[in-house]
């Protein structure tokens, strides 16, 4: 099963979450590598969540405004495999890090956020389910 339709499967269930995470590090993990998510907290969930973008700017403004990075929805989902306190990746500085296993890119869909795992709106995964259908028939993924 390819990693698209192992997404659609679980939005199809409405077994969903997502986690915010601050831009640009939603960037990094589709673009640049970053394979690991950094919290203070552990977690035994596993699997795909929607990576939402927080509408913070304050990490790194210059980038954020220079690649024009999306704030304040949904701009992927990842699929976590574990939550380690050590990793061999430039990435992980802890205290806990979730692993990321897979990565799909996705348009974005305006979503508010909320801190830790949260349900996103019926619309958004909606929204989110079509977006990867049309995925799925053009091939990709």
């Amino acid at each position: 099963m390819t990693p698209i339709a192992s997404l659609i499967e679980r939005l199809e269930r409405g077994d969903i979450k997502a986690l915010s995470i601050r831009q640009p590090y939603p960037h990094h993990i589709l673009h640049d590598g970053k394979d690991v998510e950094n919290r203070d907290w552990p977690t035994k969930g596993r699997g795909w969540v929607l990576m939402h973008a927080g509408k913070n700017d304050s990490e790194d403004r210059d980038l954020i405004r220079e690649k024009k990075l999306p704030l304040g929805g949904i701009v992927g989902a990842i699929r976590i495999s574990d939550c380690v306190e050590r990793m061999d990746s430039s990435w992980f500085y802890g205290p806990y890090g979730f692993v990321i296993a897979d990565k799909i890119e996705l348009p974005f869909v305006a979503c508010k956020g909320a801190l830790g795992f949260f349900k996103p709106e019926a619309a958004v995964v909606a929204a989110v389910l079509a977006a990867l259908k049309s995925m799925e028939a053009r091939g990709e993924g």
